[in-house]
């Protein structure tokens, strides 16, 4: 069964994890990274697997791309990375087709 590799690094991550997984409609797991440094800023590394999408490809590619705007605009500084197989997306600069591009592995 194919899975998405997702890693977020930087502040308060582990509520933004939290709030990724349950507006997104992607289903999986997440945990705090054994190795993180939890710093005065509150920097810390949230690995996570996800294992399946509820709902199509495209609109859980907008809501992940809604949630990580969102996110960004609370003046948190963090990054958010999915990996599926070949395919690397840096959610910075991630368009809606680059996101679905990494949740069509699932598909497969």
């Amino acid at each position: 069964m194919a899975e998405i590799k997702l890693s977020l690094e930087g502040e308060d991550v582990g509520i933004a994890a939290e709030k990724l997984f349950e507006t997104t409609g992607l289903q999986g797991t997440w945990e705090v990274a054994t190795d993180s440094q939890h710093t005065k800023e509150g920097t810390l590394a949230v690995i996570g697997t996800v294992v399946g999408i509820i709902g199509g490809t495209v609109a859980v590619s907008e809501q992940i791309r809604k949630w990580y705007q969102e996110y960004k605009k609370s003046q948190k500084r963090f990054d958010v990375v999915l990996v599926a197989d070949d395919v690397r997306v840096v959610l910075e600069n991630a368009t809606i087709e680059d996101i679905c591009t990494v949740l069509e592995e699932l598909e497969s």
